[in-house]
């Protein structure tokens, strides 16, 4: 069974190498960042310059790899050949040239370490792709859906020695969407202020990424569980005043997707709390949220809020006509909602 793409990191920090990686897929950063941990750990610093070759696929063919891979290296026990943009390798369309790969692969010298690094999701029903799984390392790094995101969060602060709430991981995957290089570099610039062991919490997202932690998508979900208008208003009329933080259309994604969810919570009646939480793929420490809304919210008027939030995403993109701005599109909907 193929190994996960953080086991794989695991693996490759403990010097544990293999002879063939085949790096690829839609999501970018495990595919950089394995790339990067062999580069690291592979070749000691003093060796690098004999026995590292960095190239870039578009000033390759599948024989120039080859070359490069069937090198001996020099004074030492192994190379390491890395190949970024390996999809733009002048022939990797052609199957002469895929024969030629795949035939390395399946025989790889036990001295080089061969990385091809992709920049897209390749057709891993080839057999000149299969063959990396069998010798070495087949990866396909698959965007993660929404619902994954904060765990990843959560894993990779864990990682790096720090704890972080349910919350503050939702506030960051806010900030972030699902671009894990984003939440890393964002996790990171909090990592250099952060003292050994702590944990990050709504303050500190607020003071070192830039999130408020009282106007935030969420606590305007929070808002609208409660029906509680003043705070809605609050929320929404500080998005307006800040459309290019706070942008209608993720929003309505949030939301969307929330409210979604509420209304299978009416179709689940007699579910426990953790059969519910796997239904709807949401963190147990949510669940309330969910149950509460689903308490103030019939199936009938959530499936009028599913409508509404439709119609205005097709108006904030300009499907529908009109010129309305955020601030107005955004006090259109909390109407609508708490109506």
């Amino acid at each position: 069974m193929a190994k996960s793409a953080s086991a794989e990191l695991k693996e490759i920090t403990a010097g544990n190498l293999k002879p063939v990686y085949f790096l690829h897929g839609n999501e970018s950063y495990y595919p950089a960042a394995i790339t990067k941990k062999i580069i690291e750990v592979a070749i000691p610093e003093h060796e690098k310059g004999f026995n590292e070759f960095i190239l870039f696929g578009k000033d390759l063919n599948v024989g120039a790899v080859l070359n490069n891979a069937r090198r001996f290296p020099m004074m030492t026990e192994r190379q390491l050949v890395v190949i970024k943009d390996a999809d733009l390798i002048q022939d990797i369309g052609q199957k002469e040239a895929q024969s030629m790969l795949e035939s390395y692969v399946k025989d790889p010298l036990p001295s080089t370490i061969l990385v091809m690094l992709f920049n897209k999701s390749m057709d891993e029903r080839k057999s000149f792709v299969k063959a990396f799984a069998e010798k070495g390392v087949l990866l396909n790094s698959k965007k993660l859906y929404d619902n994954q995101v904060p765990d990843f969060i959560s894993q990779i602060c864990h990682e790096k020695g720090y704890k972080i709430s349910p919350k503050a991981a939702q506030l960051l995957f806010e900030h972030t969407g699902n671009n894990l290089e984003s939440i890393v570099k964002e996790i990171e610039k909090m990592a250099i202020n952060l003292g050994d062991n702590a944990e990050i919490n709504g303050e500190v997202i607020e003071k070192y990424v830039g999130i408020s932690k009282d106007y935030n998508v969420f606590e305007l979900q929070k808002a609208l569980v409660q029906k509680d208008f003043g705070k809605c208003f609050q929320i929404v009329n500080y998005f307006g005043a800040n459309p290019k933080d706070h942008p209608i259309q993720p929003v309505i994604l949030i939301l969307y997707n929330f409210f979604s969810k509420v209304l299978l919570v009416h179709g689940a009646r007699g579910k426990n709390d953790i059969n519910l939480a796997s239904l709807l793929k949401v963190n147990p420490y949510f669940l309330k949220d969910y149950t509460a809304a689903a308490q103030k919210y019939s199936s009938g008027k959530l499936l009028l809020i599913i409508h509404t939030l439709r119609e205005i995403d097709k108006n904030s993109k300009g499907i529908q006509g009109g010129t309305k701005v955020d601030s107005d599109l955004y006090k259109e909907l909390i109407y609508s909602i708490l109506a």
